[in-house]
């Protein structure tokens, strides 16, 4: 077997939700194209089941990231999906070693962390690819396809929003790892640093100015209704009607359901282990009386340098967990919808709309209730994309920049950056 036939080796720093799963569960499924030869994991459980579930062996296995890269080890790549304030100092490492890169985004969390990567990196250029994944979706490349053809002549200006929905909000976001901006970072770099990335891709022109507004409004003490209890199932009067019920959603709407988001309350999916869960982590607690302190609705002005003018609402409250986008041009517009796979063309003049769909493959509804990839597909595309370099980079072939490289990835970060001055300063942010 050649150096390009042989799977890429892979070292997966951060074994949760992005690297246990999406990613090295990606491998699982294509033996052929990757492996995991080593697991990095401060969680003892969690190092435990993904490094049996890939065959790990017991001297490959590292409770630290330190010691996982004291020196090279017997994999080609390493991917670092640790929580987000752990982000930048094992992927300085890795760049130290010669290791390639797959890196969780957002890249960093602060401006000055950033600063230190791009220090690091400008000697090795696309050996860090960030996991912005929507650029892999077949959606979102179908309207890059759709503008770049001239189907509604002009782009003018976008409408986009990204609905994370109640629940997935609530378990994310007020009991969740990055509830906290101090912990993590805030919400629009965590949450939408996707979509501020794939605005900037679909406009084709950097973003030169924004203002943002947004607030901490609903999820607070004092809104916390009377009779509630600091946890859901300490006889809190209004579970039968609070649609936040911890009980209700993981222990009754989820039953049966072992992936994310009961992956990431327990290693226990069993009725106990979720009940354990509740009583013993903040993802049993009341919604109201968390320490949260990130947004649940924002929005986001941006102006582009080609002229083009565009929104970003990012709101909790919302039904379903998807993205809606309105492209509006001068001979037409694009209604489309990531959750359905729907896209529909409006001609100026024309009789009537013409609809452009999606492989039915490649939908995906992340509420873990039956689709085809994380992500609708990106995490996917992202994992093959990433491996496929790799593979070509060691048997020394040509390799082209990643669609979500380093050096393409970092204005999505800089625009959040201004975006969250602007909301705390209440100015318009120049770039």
């Amino acid at each position: 077997m050649t150096d390009f036939d042989a799977p890429v080796r892979l070292l997966v720093i951060g074994a949760g939700n992005r690297g246990g799963q999406a990613y090295a569960g990606w491998c699982l499924r294509h033996p052929e194209a990757a492996v995991v030869t080593g697991i990095a994991d401060r969680d003892e459980e969690r190092l435990a089941a993904v490094g049996d579930v890939h065959g790990v062996p017991a001297e490959h296995r590292y409770g630290d990231w330190r010691t996982a890269l004291s020196g090279p080890g017997p994999w080609d790549a390493v991917i670092v999906t640790t929580p987000d304030r752990m982000h930048v100092d094992p992927t300085l490492r890795a760049l130290e070693l010669g290791y390639d890169v797959l890196l969780e985004k957002p890249i960093a969390p602060t401006p000055s962390e950033l600063d230190r990567l791009i220090a690091a990196a400008k000697d090795r250029p696309g050996a860090i690819t960030v996991s912005h994944v929507m650029r892999y979706t077949p959606f979102f490349n179908a309207l890059k396809r759709l503008l770049d053809e001239g189907h509604i002549g002009d782009l003018q200006g976008v409408q986009h929003a990204e609905h994370i929905a109640y629940w997935h909000f609530a378990h994310s976001y007020v009991r969740g790892n990055w509830h906290r901006a101090a912990d993590s970072s805030p919400m629009l770099l965590a949450k939408a640093c996707h979509d501020l990335d794939i605005l900037r891709w679909l406009v084709g022109s950097p973003c030169i100015a924004v203002s943002s507004f947004g607030d901490r409004r609903h999820f607070r003490i004092e809104n916390a209704p009377p009779g509630s209890t600091d946890r859901c199932i300490d006889g809190c009067a209004v579970a039968a009607s609070c649609p936040y019920n911890a009980h209700r959603f993981y222990v009754e709407q989820l039953a049966g359901v072992e992936t994310w988001p009961v992956s990431v309350i327990t290693s226990d999916p069993s009725p106990e282990g979720r009940l354990k869960a509740l009583r013993e982590t903040d993802y049993g607690r009341c919604v109201y009386r968390m320490d949260n302190d990130v947004v649940d609705h924002q929005t986001t002005s941006l102006r582009y340098a080609n002229g083009v003018t565009a929104s970003l609402v990012v709101s909790a409250f919302t039904e379903r967990n998807t993205r809606l986008i309105t492209m509006m041009g001068s001979h037409g517009e694009i209604n489309a919808d990531l959750d359905a796979g729907r896209i529909e063309v409006v001609r100026f003049g024309a009789s009537g709309p013409t609809v452009a769909g999606l492989p039915p493959a490649e939908r995906y509804v992340e509420r873990v209730s039956g689709g085809h990839g994380g992500h609708s597909g990106g995490d996917a595309g992202l994992t093959a994309d990433f491996a496929e370099r790799i593979r070509r980079r060691r048997a020394g072939l040509p390799v082209q920049a990643a669609p979500s490289a380093f050096e393409e990835s970092l204005e999505s970060h800089w625009v959040a950056f201004a975006a969250e001055r602007s909301r705390q300063n209440g100015t318009v942010e120049y770039l």
